[in-house]
């Protein structure tokens, strides 16, 4: 945790919601503190999907939506989430919706820039299913292997799909071989 207060999101009672910061729910961007503990990080890649392809504008549709969020405070849990670690925007990863091989590196070595070497922690927005290998395979060298939680209604652990090795249905079989997760601690819910 940081050393610093943290500082929130923009309040909609000094700035209405339709204006400020395009930053998730309004937070402040990883440029404008100090120091951080968790960074929201768009990862706008579809290029690994097979069918409806437009999961590269799902960082900018969540940011625009969240607007609406009301983080200061909840309620049913009693507690102010943002008073407690500081939480800031990192953007959009610049990935080429061209290559995956590429794309994967780039979003790789952006999440590592993202999280340091301090045990940052990263909430990673839209992309394809695709974008979890590279982002599981920052957080193993930072914190070790991961215990997973997949809810889906598929398992993404295929072979190959159309000859590729990596793409939004074969990720977790990757990972998995590349030793990213604790193969007893790890789930797929929904299937």
């Amino acid at each position: 945790m940081s050393d610093h207060k943290p500082i929130g999101a923009v309040e909609a009672t000094v700035v209405p919601r339709f204006a400020g910061p395009g930053t998730f729910a309004r937070i402040p961007s990883i440029d404008s503190v100090p120091d951080y503990d968790i960074a929201v990080l768009g990862v706008p890649f579809d290029g690994g999907t097979s069918y409806r392809p437009g999961a590269r504008f799902g960082p900018m549709g969540i940011r625009q939506a969240s607007r609406h969020l009301r983080p200061r405070f909840h309620v049913e849990l009693d507690t102010a989430p943002l008073e407690a670690v500081q939480v800031v925007d990192a953007g959009d990863v610049p990935c080429t919706p061209y290559s995956i091989d590429d794309a994967m590196g780039q979003i790789e070595g952006f999440a590592r820039e993202v999280v340091g070497r301090r045990g940052r922690r990263i909430v990673t927005l839209g992309g394809d299913h695709t974008v979890a290998l590279p982002m599981l395979r920052a957080a193993r060298d930072e914190h070790g292997p991961i215990a997973l939680i997949h809810f889906d209604a598929h398992l993404d652990t295929w072979d190959t799909y159309f000859k590729a090795p990596i793409t939004h249905g074969t990720v977790f079989r990757r990972a998995f071989e590349e030793g990213l997760l604790v193969e007893d601690k790890s789930i797929h819910v929904g299937i």
